[in-house]
């Protein structure tokens, strides 16, 4: 454990950050795999509404800094694509 004041806070902060990131991550796969379920069932409405609230969780993440823009527009690109490709 850090004996310096600044170090025994850093510890602590990382640790929250790191529980809310986790926290973002999960319901970033979760709404992820409800679009692909959706897909997989065959219901296009519902992969559209399952797409469009996917997009706002990603979107948050990449703004709240847990996931690269590059790396979030990489993921709603992919999910477009498999929504679209239903039809």
């Amino acid at each position: 454990m850090a004996n310096i004041k600044s170090a025994k806070k850093r510890v602590l902060v990382s640790r929250i950050r790191a529980e809310r990131n986790k926290s973002i991550r999960s319901s970033v796969k979760t709404a992820i795999k409800k679009v692909y379920a959706a897909i997989e069932s065959g219901d296009k409405e519902a992969a559209n509404k399952a797409l469009v609230s996917a997009t706002s969780i990603i979107d948050k993440a990449s703004t709240k800094g847990v996931y690269h823009a590059a790396n979030a527009s990489r993921k709603i690109s992919r999910l477009n694509l498999a929504v679209n490709k239903m039809a």
